[in-house]
């Protein structure tokens, strides 16, 4: 007999949200209109970029394969989840504007080749949404390429290493002013990328299956 169905389950919660999220229309991230809420969102490359030949593929005829997924929530949220807790402000929107200033800034990325899905949610929901995205999808940029969601350190604090996305993709300020990785050069960095392109499963994801709507 089969399992029993349980549409409170925690992975069948956070489901819902990503159906709903990758559902969506793409925006391209030059052209993020201002929005309130928070919630979660999915970022995809479709460029030229060689080491990304393998997104770029996979996201030729619909965008499927994102690079990078994420969350963005209210302060309130960073002490406590708390039903019902208002969702105004534009955490989300700031969030997405962050990153696309942050490949703006990169020497070998275009803004021009990526869009992204959002969605605004109840924060409760929130992070069983980013989870799953994850787990299901294998982004590049959470899963094996570390950095992409750095903030700047601040002053006093740059001995902490440049991270791998910034090796790979040279171009914000305060990214040069962090001391060198003694763990990771390019080379390595373009290595590992390709090894972790050879075990991921695509398209095959139930999550990439979700009805899109076109951009």
């Amino acid at each position: 007999m089969e399992g029993l169905f349980n549409p409170l389950d925690k992975k069948n919660l956070a489901k819902s949200v990503c159906t709903e999220l990758l559902s969506k229309a793409a925006t391209p991230m030059g052209k993020l209109p201002k929005f309130e809420g928070a919630g979660v969102y999915a970022i995809y490359y479709t460029g030229n970029f060689a080491p990304y030949r393998f997104i770029a593929q996979e996201n030729k005829d619909e965008l499927r394969l994102p690079i990078y997924v994420g969350k963005a929530i209210t302060a309130g949220s960073r002490r406590s989840v708390i039903f019902g807790e208002e969702t105004s402000g534009t955490s989300l929107w700031k969030r997405l504007i962050e990153h696309a200033e942050s490949i703006k800034c990169s020497s070998t990325l275009k803004i021009e080749d990526f869009s992204c899905r959002y969605l605004v949610v109840d924060p409760v929901w929130i992070p069983l949404g980013e989870n799953l995205l994850i787990n299901e999808l294998r982004p590049l940029w959470n899963c094996s390429l570390d950095g992409f969601g750095n903030h700047d350190p601040g002053n006093g604090r740059y001995a902490q290493q440049i991270s791998p996305w910034d090796i790979l993709h040279p171009g914000r300020t305060w990214a040069a002013k962090c001391a060198p990785n003694k763990k990771k050069d390019h080379g390595s960095i373009l290595k590992e990328i390709g090894d972790f392109f050879k075990g991921h499963p695509g398209k095959d994801s139930t999550l990439t299956q979700v009805k899109i709507v076109k951009s």
